[in-house]
């Protein structure tokens, strides 16, 4: 891994974080917002596989965490989870095929709105879960798939091409 792809990716990172948390925000339905972090994330573990996603799941859940964790740790272990996990997937399917990682990371939404509703509201004697999916979690869920069919094209096209530059580079010193 080379250092351009390093600081494409916390560009990607950060550029995630700051659309969700402003853009989204002001584009908001019901309260409720596309959850890019795990776009990206879920996206990134599927391409490049588990390591890589297992290291940009932390990263983008310390980011999180920082800014709103009441543990810090907390959201980073959930989305090293779930980078981890969906880049177990990517020796097994196709990540050029659209329908496969829209599904991915719709499911990779919905296990993150569960966990987070299992250890922030369950453990407190919050068992409204009917509402919590009705609210929370479902909508969420296909607000996220609706712009993960825009964001994961981008996300594999700027891959390939820095995968591309990559092998070119090496064919230089072959």
């Amino acid at each position: 891994m080379n250092i351009r792809r390093v600081l494409i990716n916390l560009i990607f990172i950060l550029a995630s974080f700051i659309l969700q948390t402003t853009l989204f925000r002001a584009l908001d339905f019901g309260g409720i917002t596309p959850n890019l972090i795990i776009i990206y994330t879920a996206s990134f573990g599927f391409i490049k596989g588990d390591k890589a996603g297992l290291i940009s799941g932390f990263f983008c859940g310390l980011l999180y965490d920082i800014f709103f964790g009441a543990h810090l740790g907390f959201y980073a272990l959930i989305f090293m989870y779930i980078g981890f996990l969906i880049g177990k997937l990517h020796e097994i399917f196709y990540s050029q095929n659209l329908a496969i990682p829209i599904s991915f990371i719709t499911l990779a939404d919905f296990v993150y709105g569960m966990v987070c509703y299992v250890l922030l509201f369950m453990f407190r004697n919050k068992f409204d879960i009917g509402y919590y999916m009705m609210n929370i979690i479902i909508p969420e869920v296909v607000y996220t798939a609706l712009i993960a069919i825009l964001y994961y094209p981008l996300i594999l096209k700027i891959n390939n091409k820095i995968d591309d530059r990559e092998q070119r580079s090496a064919k230089k010193f072959v």
